[in-house]
């Protein structure tokens, strides 16, 4: 198996774990170049906020789309999003990546800015 199937499998197992909660969830992608960050309702058919690194409001703040800066920044960004939609809890979905890193600052930035998990 490759990196990207074995991410994927990760991803599967979370998902489906999410998926038994019924909550809404916080799903975080990453790229070499960008961080994505998505609410998506309990049926997973509805994306609620969105916010990433192509965003002219976050590019403004930031040199480089793929550093933990620019996640920290995406992080904050999701969260105040989230609170103009009404949403406090999520559940984190890191797509299979490990929590490390640019996930990790993401994650920190959207706790810190009011999101629970």
């Amino acid at each position: 198996m490759d990196k990207n199937q074995t991410r994927l499998r990760r991803a599967r197992k979370t998902r489906a774990r999410i998926a038994g909660l019924k909550v809404v969830r916080l799903s975080v992608h990453r790229s070499n170049s960008h961080i994505y960050a998505q609410i998506i309702d309990e049926t997973g058919s509805k994306v609620l906020a969105s916010a990433s690194t192509l965003e002219v409001e976050v590019r403004k703040d930031i040199a480089n789309g793929g550093n933990v800066a620019a996640a920290a920044a995406v992080g904050k960004r999701i969260a105040e999003k989230a609170k103009a939609a009404g949403i406090t809890a999520v559940a984190f979905d890191r797509s299979g990546f490990h929590y490390h890193g640019r996930v990790k600052a993401l994650a920190d930035a959207a706790r810190e800015a009011g999101l629970e998990f």
